[in-house]
């Protein structure tokens, strides 16, 4: 059975402008963050464990952003109501996003479309994927910020299958350089270009 991508999701799409990330820029965020092959290893892995549990990840995450006024804000229309479609294509990417960090070669089709996510987050393209009226740019500070609910939240979720608690230290710690390395990435756009 084929699964059709999420309405918004253009990973596969050649059309993607390139990163304007180089690969050789890339593998040295990669060092600085300490990924190695066997991270990637151990992604794989986690991404066997998480693919039957995307939903109940992303209903953990959507409850923590719920639970905050101050994060659903960047989902809701200018009166401050949250915008339902808006939340639902977010949190159908928002699964594929596992996947991706788990399964995808971290490649220049991939450094594209984090250039996206991060674009996506700005006011080059903020509300633009959805045809929403929202807020026009998620601060910095929240993508940082999140790093960390974002990582600690999927420590449970690696556990649930029956892995070793070294197998499940390796998931989580390459989870956590991942997703830091992402938000290094996405951070680009926010930042003058002489910086």
């Amino acid at each position: 059975m084929t699964v059709s991508a999420p309405a918004g999701y253009t990973y596969d799409d050649h059309a993607l402008p390139a990163s304007p990330v180089s690969a050789a820029e890339l593998e040295q965020l990669k060092a600085s963050v300490l990924f190695t092959d066997d991270d990637a290893a151990a992604l794989a892995m986690a991404g066997d464990v998480l693919a039957d549990q995307i939903t109940d990840v992303l209903d953990t995450w959507y409850g923590f952003v719920g639970s905050h006024p101050h994060l659903v804000a960047y989902f809701a229309d200018r009166d401050g109501e949250p915008i339902k479609s808006y939340l639902d294509a977010v949190y159908h990417r928002f699964g594929r996003w596992i996947l991706d960090t788990c399964r995808r070669p971290y490649d220049e089709r991939w450094l594209a479309y984090q250039e996206e996510i991060a674009l996506r987050h700005t006011p080059a393209k903020k509300n633009k994927t959805d045809g929403v009226d929202s807020v026009p740019v998620v601060p910095l500070r929240y993508l940082i910020a999140f790093i960390y609910p974002i990582t600690a939240t999927m420590r449970p979720f690696l556990a649930k299958k029956g892995h070793s608690e070294a197998d499940v230290e390796r998931m989580h710690a390459a989870w956590f350089k991942s997703v830091t390395l992402q938000v290094a990435l996405w951070s680009r756009p926010y930042a003058e270009r002489e910086w």
